[in-house]
């Protein structure tokens, strides 16, 4: 049995791949590129069907962050000329969510840049999550604010979250190099008391700072460990006026490896492309569909997405449809287990083929989950496809935090 076979048949059965195995998906050629991609297809499609999960973000409190995070267009010392304002009033978000939701997101995603919340920033938060469930009682809403301290999770549960996003990013061994005001393991603190706080988990990674396969396959395995709902994977923006402006790393090649090998350890868990897909992707992003279950809708935090409606019609005609707010996310199994942390959810016999889908998921953070994504310039050019494109970065100049509607 090759490679391939044997990630197939241990993702439909919900078992780990070795590490050697997950290594060796990222050193497949491009002429394996379509296998690779159809194995991985297989097992998405048996745990979520043939359903897009849409989120969206809204961006409560823009820049002037006091951490120092080598990717990150917030952060300290940042040159990058990004909007920066101050928390949005409740009404302010809602209406910006509100629009994503009439995009046809299911969930949106609160979003503030700094290190963590005070008990004040709480208070607001909760009333932002009143302001949004007042609206649509439906709609999942998922918090990103940073670090958390001790009973902060608990509050945000009772306000209403359904979820927390805060993303390892790299592996153990280099999170010096990126970051050096907070550490690996606050980031794994924070998840864990999301996670015991019954709120739904959300934890991905940044793709393209210069880590190496080996780095890649460490936080994919440290993240499956700490057992989030939803994974999203973020292909670095490198921004001018940060320490990572020169890191064009990625081909759309290199990010359908690094996404099925994000399928294969995960195969039972909501994996999201993330910041950066219209700029990495390219051309190539309906392939990463068949990998991938969920996607940011529009805009990102500081940066500008792909149109709303060119998202509605990338997932129809490469024959997806959109999740509906009455169908669930996660396979049956997995929402049964979460269903008393907030991110169970309605369940939905035969959804995807043998099992039922559950639903759970998250979204971006003031360290950034959805944070890169930029929108391609107008440009063509030649004899490119195996190279790292420079050219194709768009801040973010609409949506919240301007007058200018948000991109749904």
């Amino acid at each position: 049995m090759d490679l391939l076979d044997i990630l197939t048949d241990k993702g439909l059965r919900r078992e780990l791949p070795t590490r050697e195995e997950a290594l060796a998906v990222l050193a497949t050629t491009d002429d394996q590129l379509l296998d690779v991609v159809a194995a991985a297809g297989r097992v998405r499609r048996q745990w979520f069907g043939r359903r897009v999960k849409l989120n969206y973000l809204v961006n409560l409190k823009s820049g002037l962050c006091p951490e120092d995070c080598s990717y990150c267009s917030q952060r300290l010392g940042s040159k990058a000329e990004i909007l920066k304002y101050t928390w949005l009033k409740p009404d302010q978000a809602a209406e910006a969510a509100a629009a994503g939701v009439a995009g046809g997101a299911k969930r949106v995603c609160l979003v503030a840049s700094g290190r963590g919340p005070t008990d004040r920033d709480i208070d607001r938060v909760a009333d932002t999550i009143a302001a949004i469930k007042d609206a649509d009682a439906n709609v999942e809403v998922c918090a990103c604010l940073g670090l958390l301290s001790d009973n902060q999770a608990e509050r945000l549960k009772a306000a209403g979250a359904d979820a927390y996003n805060h993303n390892l990013n790299t592996s153990e061994s280099t999170y010096g190099d990126i970051t050096t005001t907070h550490t690996y393991a606050d980031r794994v603190d924070t998840v864990t008391k999301a996670h015991g706080a019954g709120l739904s988990a959300c934890s991905g990674l940044i793709a393209g700072m210069g880590e190496s396969d080996e780095d890649l396959v460490d936080v994919v395995f440290a993240l499956r460990e700490l057992d989030p709902d939803s994974v999203p994977v973020n292909f670095l923006i490198p921004f001018e006026g940060t320490p990572l402006a020169e890191e064009w790393n990625l081909t759309p090649q290199r990010c359908l490896r690094i996404l099925a090998m994000v399928r294969f350890v995960c195969p039972d868990i909501e994996v999201r492309i993330a910041g950066g897909r219209e700029v990495h992707l390219r051309s190539m992003q309906p392939l990463g569909l068949h990998i991938a279950n969920s996607i940011f809708l529009g805009d990102y935090l500081t940066s500008e997405g792909q149109a709303g409606q060119a998202d509605l019609d990338m997932i129809k005609d490469a024959g997806f449809e959109v999740e509906g707010a009455e169908q669930t996310t996660l396979p049956r199994h997995r929402a049964h287990a979460a269903a008393g942390g907030g991110c169970g959810g309605h369940q939905e016999e035969g959804a995807c083929g043998t099992d039922a889908c559950g639903t759970s998921g998250g979204a971006g953070c003031g360290s950034v989950c959805g944070g890169h994504g930029e929108a391609p310039e107008a440009v063509q050019t030649e004899g490119v496809e195996d190279e790292a494109r420079t050219d194709l970065v768009r801040v973010r100049r609409r949506g919240a935090g301007t007058e200018l509607a948000p991109n749904a």
